[in-house]
């Protein structure tokens, strides 16, 4: 039988231990069914610093959740509110949070101090779209996710070409993010909603195949890539809480 790979001790993990760490994970469990990674990495990291899922509630939120809540409702999940959400969003997150029986939603939003600073009147994201994300989304990310050492997140290789390798254990500075929908399809995800009869977020009706912040997500053509709605006609694919040196996006008064 093999052997489980160590758990990480109390302290943090250097990046290059979580990196190590991250490839091993993902060579013996990246495989397995998403209810099957769930429970391991649960089992994992319950009591190696602790664990969490993150959520947009946007359109494909709600398998993950009810995956979650099958395997612990108790489990932190945390919820970015940036302060610019469509109010669909905001419904349809208390929802479906009392559809599962969710019972630890954690809502993280922008620092005060940096958006008095930098975005007062709430229009930043007409001339810096980047900006915008890193006040409100970027920094709120890092402080949702310092808590543990290891957290779930929705994402799928088949939502866009920044994805297309995404490993399921993936290190992310000195922690694991943890992607076990990583190998699903859309056909897989619609499948899957309709079996378990889960709610979805009612913008996906009017065509928001992926949904952020409302200044900045507009409805997908049909055969266009389904994240094309966001920042349309930029270059921007990514908000940035997705990508590498997360934890460099702390603020100093976090």
């Amino acid at each position: 039988m093999a052997t489980k790979p160590r758990q990480p001790e109390a302290a943090a993990l250097g990046e290059g231990e979580a990196a190590a760490l991250a490839a091993e994970l993902d060579e013996r469990y990246g495989h397995l069914p998403a209810e099957e990674i769930i429970a391991v990495a649960i089992d994992f990291f319950r009591e190696a610093g602790g664990i969490a899922a993150t959520s947009s509630f946007g359109a494909d939120s709600a398998a993950l959740l009810h995956l979650i809540a099958e395997a612990d409702p108790d489990l932190p999940v945390t919820f970015l509110d940036t302060g610019q959400h469509f109010g669909e969003t905001l419904e349809y997150r208390d929802q479906l949070a009392d559809d599962l029986g969710l019972t630890n939603i954690v809502v993280i939003r922008p620092l005060d101090d940096a958006l008095a600073a930098n975005d007062p009147d709430g229009v930043l994201h007409k001339s810096d779209t980047d900006g915008c994300c890193a006040i409100r989304k970027v920094e709120p990310m890092a402080r949702a996710v310092a808590p543990y050492r290891a957290w779930f997140t929705g994402r799928k290789r088949g939502q866009a070409a920044t994805r297309a390798d995404m490993p399921v254990f993936e290190a992310v500075g000195p922690r694991i993010r943890i992607n076990p929908l990583a190998r699903w399809t859309t056909e897989d995800q619609a499948a899957y909603m309709v079996k378990h009869d889960l709610r979805q977020n009612p913008l996906v009706a009017f065509g928001y195949l992926s949904i952020g912040c409302f200044p900045c997500t507009t409805p997908v053509q049909p055969g266009e890539d389904p994240r094309s709605g966001r920042w349309a006609g930029q270059a921007k694919t990514e908000c940035g809480i997705h990508l590498p040196g997360l934890e460099v996006a702390l603020s100093p008064s976090s």
